[in-house]
């Protein structure tokens, strides 16, 4: 059994590692963009210019952390742009309204708005089993026309927001913006919380298979709802974190970045069938795209092409996942089928 059983279950193996390899070859395309862009414009390696690519990817990465957890169960969450957007402006609001507030009350405020709309975003997913694709997609429109109403044609004055809060979205500490420190510190946490506590490992079992995990005890529709409730607070931190970096906000702020996100999420290698990715492959799939997107500024190319190659990007690695899952499925099969002829 062992001579028979031993090469099929080395190539499953290899094939775990390939999964578990995906943010290194994901750090080596980034690797590559930056290369080959900065043999053609120099400038593009310079201070400023990879402080621009931390700073414009930290936005996308933090609000991908939270999208992670919710695609892992195998949902979706297509309201953190909207969500971000009222954040910033209800925050901005409230700066407006109460000048001495304390900077860091801007923070847990916005962070509060998202968790409240990601609840309601979970609460209904889990007690009515509407799929996730639509209560969010229905979330979206409406927290869009909430801020549009709200906001009523009106733009925050930037010298409404205080300064130690605006100093979060453009100063830096030892060269790195503070943008991405936050954000960096919060992909940290997270990635370690789902690597270490259980309760973020159900979650991969819920993605796996919604139905062997209920059987298995799991509580499926508390997990998933703290992912819709993380997911949420962190757009509503982004909205807090966006207000900071450009110091007004209007209606249309957050527009766009839901499929942003995904786009980051898949590419960084979440399966958008659930059961498999990490918070830190999604961090570098949105590094890669705002990479991607500085590269073709630099090179004088049209914008418009970043969008298509975010598109083709988002494609292969859709088609990629699903390759590797049925590969593996085969691997497993073919696996259990020797043991059994033995």
């Amino acid at each position: 059994m062992t001579s028979t059983t031993a090469p099929t279950l080395n190539r499953i193996s290899r094939t775990g590692s390939l999964l578990r390899a995906r943010e290194l070859g994901i750090a080596i395309v980034i690797a590559i963009v930056f290369g080959l862009t900065t043999l053609h414009n120099h400038s593009f390696a310079s201070e400023h210019s990879l402080q621009q690519l931390l700073a414009g990817a930290a936005l996308v990465a933090l609000l991908a952390v939270g999208e992670t957890l919710v695609i892992v169960t195998r949902n979706v969450d297509l309201s953190v742009g909207s969500v971000l957007g009222l954040s910033a402006y209800l925050v901005g609001d409230l700066f407006v309204h109460n000048p001495h507030m304390p900077a860091i009350f801007g923070f847990v405020v916005g962070t509060a708005i998202g968790a409240g709309i990601g609840a309601i975003n979970g609460l209904i997913t889990t007690v009515t089993r509407v799929p996730s694709l639509v209560v969010t997609l229905a979330a979206l429109y409406i927290v869009r026309g909430v801020d549009a109403i709200i906001v009523n044609g009106k733009q925050t004055d930037p010298a409404s927001i205080p300064r130690s809060f605006q100093a979060v979205g453009y100063e830096t500490i030892f060269g790195v913006p503070w943008l991405a420190v936050v954000v960096a510190v919060v992909i940290g946490l997270i990635g370690y919380a789902m690597r270490s506590f259980r309760s973020s490992r159900d979650l991969y079992a819920i993605g796996s298979n919604p139905d062997a995990a209920a059987l298995a005890g799991l509580p499926v529709g508390r997990r998933v709802f703290t992912a819709f409730v993380v997911s949420g607070a962190l757009a509503g931190l982004g909205g807090a974190l966006f207000l900071a970096q450009f110091a007004t906000i209007n209606a249309t702020g957050g527009t766009g970045y839901e499929l942003l996100v995904i786009s980051a999420v898949v590419v960084g290698g979440v399966a958008i069938f659930g059961g498999s990715g990490t918070v830190l492959g999604a961090a570098l799939g949105a590094l890669l795209l705002n990479t991607i997107n500085q590269a073709l500024v630099a090179s004088r190319i049209s914008s418009f092409w970043n969008q298509a190659i975010a598109g083709a990007l988002l494609l292969g690695a859709i088609a990629f996942d699903r390759w590797l899952g049925l590969r593996v499925s085969r691997r497993l099969q073919s696996a259990k089928g020797e043991r059994h002829v033995v």
